[in-house]
């Protein structure tokens, strides 16, 4: 058995103190927490040594490939816990360690100043606390003359008080040595815009975009339905795969194994001889059209999103060009993906030549980062190793750390966390499928609570263009209502795909798949059709842009309420201050309870004070707080939410 024999000059040599139980960590600082830019970052830990001398202690940070580390004091609040905070102000990558030390001065002054209080005699007290003057370096003019003052003032009077002076503590702090000094290890910080905890997305298939029936939409059509879009409050225009697509194995209408003359395929099937993953599909435009339609998405406030598939169809120029890069079968055929997905080859990440494949996917990102898109939508990670992942996203972001990365796979749980840890910026959630009031307090107030919260950004889409839930088949405009308030009340970032606000619901008999889906076809919508949900949508998104405490995850908590059947929650945020309550109908029946807000608080001018009254954020209605609470009805066939501004 294998043993470490520590030496006494190991020992004697090691660190006085221990720092301990350090705050925000991931997996002791294996992976990074995720911050926004302008925020606090604040930093908690345990520092201590044996005996009860004076230490001190400071938080240091940089990004991550700057030289210069910045310093922050931290503050002791007893029992050895201290705190400190920093703020970057632009994303990033940073990195962050505590610094602890003996302050020998502020030892020294503390008994000197114990011992005069029991009567004691002080005259080499005061000689030792001068020692420890002269060994002062390295201090700013301003403090070394400070040093040198109190000192002459001291020789010349034999008097200690020049020595107890606050402001020669002061100068002594940061002037004496430290021959204890110990650091922490570096614990990583991921700074991201204010876009990766807030936004609501949009997502659409861009041929389906035309108003000829049965003609392949183009970009310059999706232009036309920006205004629309943003009508509606909608921050990220988010669409499917734009790419050339495969014409081997190509999917036909409704998944069909074979594709018949005309059927347009599925958009995941990536390359074909036009291109691959830096290429346009041509009918949906050119490069030029393409720069058109991010220009008028910033005009109208929108960030365009795009799929990012690390798959190909058969039909991909990598594989002629770089077979390497493929598993082959026997008989020299490509080995495809199986069952529904047999249009696609996934490449093998373990290649001979993996660094070349890696590079090349990076390289396609970029493409369409210097074409002005900020937003990728990662599908298909199981495909791929994870240390690919982790690669991808730092290389990017070290590149470009305004990029937002959201991690759309739904596999299981500790794949889908691992992955944000790896370092998503949002993270797709398993908020589709929780339909009862205890579901969505059990899964939501896991991803609230630490760890989770500091690693994972849950982005709660109702709908995509591969799930359409169970619980929306039925076609009903209030379950439809109930459901996009929920998503957009309880997280900074949901998305709906597109019908969804037609309460489009025709599914494939038994399962959560859209019947005669736009993946195997070309649509065409009225997209102003009566009965629509527009209006509705874009209140709520009003809501959440009028409301910071909207515009996070993290503050949420469920108030309890007698009703089994509604949710009810609220929601603060500190800078502004801004408090929000919520109360969701998940059934169809009208419904009476009572909401105790007796432990609900408002900041108002940094003092905390109980909620004397709530505005309705849909009508503007104020009602007055009684006995703690106010009783509430909800009629889900005309509105399933109610949502509520408190007022001190």
């Amino acid at each position: 058995m294998n043993k470490t024999i520590q030496t006494v000059e190991s020992a004697a040599a090691g660190s006085a103190f221990l720092i301990e139980d350090v705050y925000p960590s991931i997996d002791g600082g294996r992976f990074a927490v995720k911050r926004i830019a302008g925020d606090p970052v604040e930093v908690w830990a345990d520092i201590y040594r044996d005996g009860d001398a004076t230490i001190s202690a400071t938080l240091v940070w940089r990004g991550e490939q700057e030289r210069e580390w910045r310093r922050e004091t931290m503050i002791h609040h007893g029992n050895d816990r201290w705190s400190g905070a920093f703020v970057p102000a632009e994303a990033g990558q940073y990195v962050y360690a505590i610094e602890a030390w003996t302050d020998e001065f502020a030892t020294w002054r503390h008994g000197l100043e114990r011992k005069q209080l029991a009567g004691g005699d002080v005259t080499l007290d005061a000689i030792e606390g001068a020692g420890l003057l002269t060994k002062a370096h390295g201090a700013r003019q301003d403090a070394a003359a400070v040093i040198a003052r109190q000192c002459e003032d001291y020789l010349g009077s034999g008097d200690v008080a020049p020595l107890l002076a606050t402001e020669l503590s002061e100068a002594m702090a940061e002037s004496q040595a430290r021959p204890d000094l110990t650091r922490s290890a570096n614990f990583p910080v991921v700074i991201d815009r204010d876009r990766a905890r807030f936004g609501a997305w949009y997502q659409m298939m861009p041929r389906s975009q035309s108003a000829v029936a049965g003609q392949h939409g183009t970009l310059r059509d999706c232009i036309a339905r920006v205004p629309d879009i943003a009508a509606m409050g909608f921050d990220v225009l988010y669409f499917t795969p734009i790419h050339p697509i495969g014409r081997t194995r190509r999917k036909g209408r409704n998944n069909a194994p074979v594709a018949t003359e005309g059927e347009p395929g599925s958009p995941y099937a990536i390359g074909a001889a036009e291109g691959g993953h830096d290429a346009l599909h041509p009918e949906l435009g050119t490069i030029e059209d393409f720069r058109a339609l991010v220009a008028t998405c910033l005009e109208y406030g929108l960030e365009l999103a795009l799929d990012f598939a690390v798959q190909c169809s058969p039909d991909h120029r990598w594989l002629t060009q770089h077979p390497e890069w493929f598993k082959w079968r026997p008989d020299r055929s490509v080995r495809t993906a199986d069952g529904p997905y047999s249009d696609i080859v996934i490449p093998d990440f373990a290649s001979v030549d993996r660094i070349g494949l890696w590079n090349a996917f990076r390289d396609a990102m970029l493409f369409w980062i210097d074409h002005g898109v900020t937003i990728f939508a990662i599908d298909n990670h199981d495909t791929a190793p994870l240390p690919f992942w982790e690669w991808l996203i730092r290389d990017i972001r070290s590149r470009h750390p305004e990029v937002i990365l959201f991690s759309k796979t739904f596999a299981r749980p500790k794949l889908m966390k691992g992955l944000a840890k790896l370092g998503f910026s949002q993270s797709f959630s398993y908020f589709p499928w929780r339909t009862g009031k205890w579901e969505l307090e059990q899964y939501l107030g896991e991803m609230t609570r630490y760890p989770e919260r500091d690693f994972y950004r849950p982005h709660l889409f109702v709908n995509t263009a591969d799930l359409l839930p169970y619980h929306l088949q039925s076609g009903e405009a209030w379950m439809f209502k109930s459901r996009v308030a929920l998503a957009a009340m309880l997280s900074g970032n949901y998305g709906l795909y597109s019908g969804f606000e037609l309460l489009e619901h025709a599914a494939v008999p038994g399962h959560e798949e859209y019947l005669d889906s736009e993946k195997y076809q070309i649509r065409q919508r009225d997209w102003d059709k009566p009965g629509n949900i527009k209006p509705y949508i874009a209140a709520l998104n009003r809501i959440r842009n009028d409301n910071a405490a909207l515009q996070q995850t993290v503050d949420l908590r469920f108030l309890g309420i007698e009703d089994g059947e509604t949710i009810a929650f609220v929601k603060e945020a500190a800078e502004p201050a801004n408090t929000v309550v919520a109360a969701i109908a998940l059934s169809r029946h009208v419904r009476e309870f009572w909401l105790p807000l007796g432990d609900v608080m408002v900041d108002v001018d940094g003092q905390r004070r109980h909620v004397t009254a709530l505005e309705n954020l849909f009508t503007g209605e104020q009602s007055r707080i009684e006995w703690g609470g106010i009783r509430l009805r909800i009629d889900p066939d005309r509105d399933p939410a109610l949502v509520f501004r408190c007022l001190a």
